[in-house]
Parts: C-alpha cells; sequence; structure tokens
C-alpha cells in the first residue's frame, strides 16, 4: 500500500533498520538513530542496485516520487540512476568552479607544481591577475573571441605586441584545461593566432665595439658606489652569465679547487645545470667577495642585507650612472657583447654557444650532441677575460 505524509510521521524507531515500501521500488528507511531517508530499490544489467534519494522531511514524499519516476526513465533509456547522480553531482562542483579566474588559478598551481622559475611564475600571475582582469568574473564558457580579440589588441595598440603574444598564449593554455575539465567547449583563443600583429623584434641594447666597450669597463672600475654591485656586474661579464644567474650566486655552487661555478638547473633559463670554467679574473673576484660569515649564503649581497639578493634593477642603475641610456647597453646586452666580438674574431661559434648556455637550435643534433667542450670553454674564459683587460687600455 502506498505511504502517506500522516503514516510517514507516525513511524519510530526500532532496534534495528526497517524499510516500508512505497510502490515501484521506493522505500522508506528508518534506522534505529532515528533518521528517516528515501531508497529506490532496481536492477541494472542483472544486478540489483539501491540509489539513495535524500532525508525526509527534507525529500518529501512527492519529491521521493518523482525523483524515482526520473529514475525510472532513466532505466527505460539504458541508464543506471547511481551513475547519472554521480555524473550530475560532478557537474554541479565543475559549475562551481566556472570562472576565468578559478580555470586560470588551477592553471598556475599547475605550473608551481612542474617547478617553473620564479621569474616565469611572476609573469604567467602578472598575465592572469592585471592583463586579464576584466575576464576575472566571467564564466568561462561564455568568454568570446570577439571578447578576447578586443582585450589582446587594446594591449596591441599600446605598442606592447609581444606582451599581447604572450598573454594569448597563457589565455589559451587556461582554456585547455577548461576543456579538459569540462567547463569550456573550445579555446576561442586559437582563432586569435594570426589576428595579432607580430611582435616588433627589438635585440638587447649592447655595445660590440671594442674600443667602446673598454671604455665602458673602465667607467666600471672607476665606479665609487656599493663595491659588490661593479664586482658582480664584472663577474657576468667575464662568465657570460644571465644578470639573474649572477646575481643570484651562492658559495656552495662554486668549486674552488677546479675553479668551477656550478649554476643549478632550477636557476638556469633552459632548466638544465650549468657549470662555468672561472677565468683567472673572474676567480680573484670570487675570493675577494668570499665571505666566513655564518649565514651568509650569497656571494654578491645586497647592501640592505647580507641575506638579500641585489636588487633586479642594480646592474641596470648603474649603467645610467655611469652614463649610458637604456638604448645604448644593459646589463643582459653584455652576453651579446661577448657572443659579438667572439664571433667575429673566428672562435668556434659552438664553444661560444656552449659558454652563453644557449640550446642547439636544430634538434636531431641536440639530441645527440651531448659534448660540453669542457676543455675549450675553460680556454676560451681565459681568452675572453683577457680580451677585456686588451679592451680597456684601447
Amino acid at each position: 500500500m502506498p505511504l502517506s505524509d500522516l503514516k510517514i510521521r507516525k513511524l519510530k524507531q526500532r532496534d534495528k533498520p526497517f524499510r516500508i515500501s512505497d510502490g515501484w521500488g521506493l522505500y522508506f528507511l528508518v534506522r534505529p538513530t532515528g533518521t528517516k531517508s528515501w531508497q529506490y530499490r532496481y536492477q541494472f544489467m542483472g544486478k540489483e542496485k539501491t540509489l539513495s534519494i535524500g532525508q525526509y522531511p527534507v525529500v518529501s514524499l512527492v519529491d521521493a516520487r518523482r525523483k524515482r519516476d526520473d529514475a525510472r526513465i532513466l532505466l527505460a533509456d539504458g541508464k543506471d540512476p547511481s551513475i547519472q547522480k554521480q555524473l550530475n553531482r560532478i557537474d554541479a562542483h565543475v559549475k562551481a568552479r566556472m570562472t576565468f579566474k578559478e580555470v586560470a588559478d588551477e592553471y598556475y598551481d599547475t605550473l608551481v607544481e612542474r617547478g617553473l622559475a620564479d621569474a616565469t611564475l611572476r609573469k604567467k600571475r602578472w598575465h592572469i591577475e592585471d592583463l586579464a582582469k576584466p575576464l576575472q568574473n566571467r564564466s568561462i564558457d561564455q568568454i568570446t573571441a570577439a571578447e578576447l580579440l578586443h582585450l589582446l589588441k587594446t594591449i596591441e595598440r599600446s605598442g606592447r605586441r609581444e606582451t599581447a603574444k604572450k598573454l594569448r598564449a597563457t589565455i589559451s593554455a587556461i582554456f585547455r584545461l577548461a576543456m579538459v575539465t569540462m567547463r569550456a567547449p573550445a579555446d576561442p583563443s586559437a582563432a586569435l593566432k594570426d589576428a595579432l600583429l607580430p611582435p616588433k623584434v627589438k635585440g638587447r641594447a649592447a655595445i660590440t665595439d671594442e674600443k667602446d666597450f673598454g671604455q665602458l669597463l673602465r667607467r666600471l672600475d672607476d665606479y665609487t658606489g656599493w663595491p659588490v654591485i661593479p664586482a658582480a656586474m664584472k663577474f657576468q661579464i667575464l662568465t657570460c652569465t644571465r644578470p639573474g644567474e649572477t646575481r643570484g650566486a651562492r658559495m656552495h655552487e662554486f668549486d674552488l679547487d677546479s675553479r668551477t661555478w656550478t649554476i643549478p638547473a632550477t636557476r638556469m633559463k633552459l632548466r638544465r645545470e650549468h657549470k662555468v670554467p672561472l677565468s683567472d679574473q673572474a676567480f680573484e673576484i670570487v675570493v675577494d667577495n668570499w665571505s666566513d660569515i655564518k649565514g651568509v649564503e650569497l656571494l654578491f649581497p645586497s647592501n640592505i642585507s647580507n641575506r638579500k639578493l641585489i636588487s633586479e634593477n642594480a646592474f641596470n642603475t648603474v649603467l645610467r650612472r655611469l652614463g649610458y641610456s637604456g638604448d645604448e647597453v644593459t646589463a643582459h646586452g653584455f652576453r651579446v657583447t661577448a657572443s659579438t666580438i667572439l664571433n667575429s674574431r673566428e672562435y668556434n661559434p659552438d664553444v661560444i654557444e656552449a659558454i652563453l648556455a644557449h640550446q642547439d637550435t636544430n634538434a636531431i643534433r641536440r639530441t645527440y650532441n651531448r659534448t660540453t667542450y669542457r676543455d675549450q670553454r675553460v680556454e676560451m674564459m681565459q681568452i675572453w677575460a683577457d680580451l677585456c683587460d686588451e679592451f680597456r687600455s684601447l
């Protein structure tokens, strides 16, 4: 006999759980604790299964019967109501995390877990939180290609073509994550690849004339500011490393016996360990700046704290004080200087590329060529250091 609300309200708990049928597989379950709930018992693929419908009185008799009927319709379509309930729960969970910002944050977390460089992570966070701010509260499945084009073109028209290109790539990666997690049907940014103007290629500002570079070195020798900074800049020039690699140099990375500086993969642009042979001049700078103070790790610490790195803009600030504009030379341009001069003097270009820790552009050659040119790099680094001394006298 079908149940009624009056009969349900009169039911009392017993020592053991018991069920009362309402018909067509719907049961009312009463537990010893007094909890009352609805269950639907059915068969699927020859197996008896139970679907929990909900607790009474949150789920009323009318609601329970409606959900039972919905389950019967699913069975008639060859679908398992229990599996469909799980899918509905997943769908609801996904839809609760549908904004662009929420998906973007998940994407950023994956980059952190992959161990990307801090500089890369900062750029991605800048893309997400600043440049893509107009998209943050938008449901990601509602964002259109036209909307993205407007955002990217605004950045492009401000003269930042490269930024627009890289932002599109970040947005595309976020949409790909949304697609595989069923929060977006497609990546609208893919259609914009050819809609943006190509970036204007601008090389690193650098001095490539030997006489002019010698003048810069003399000015650096005469610099009267905080001595650690010019020492670090000279060390960067002699080792042909990037400014960030030099600023982050730690004393435990140096083998004084073999005169080798090993930069760990975590601090390299290509995430590969890089061993730098030290010329006599570079080794002298290491010795002069070595500290035995407990707790000090940095070879070139900041003047604010011996546990903090030199400011990211410190090298370029010194160059400006020496009278050089940003269009004439930057600290990163020192690598261009070394490469240009050494190549113009017809030294082995493969050794020069190895010194600069560049990746071979030929994928097949990169796969099979494992040489590090260790002996040649030792010789080349000393040649470069001696050339720098020679340039000072030009």
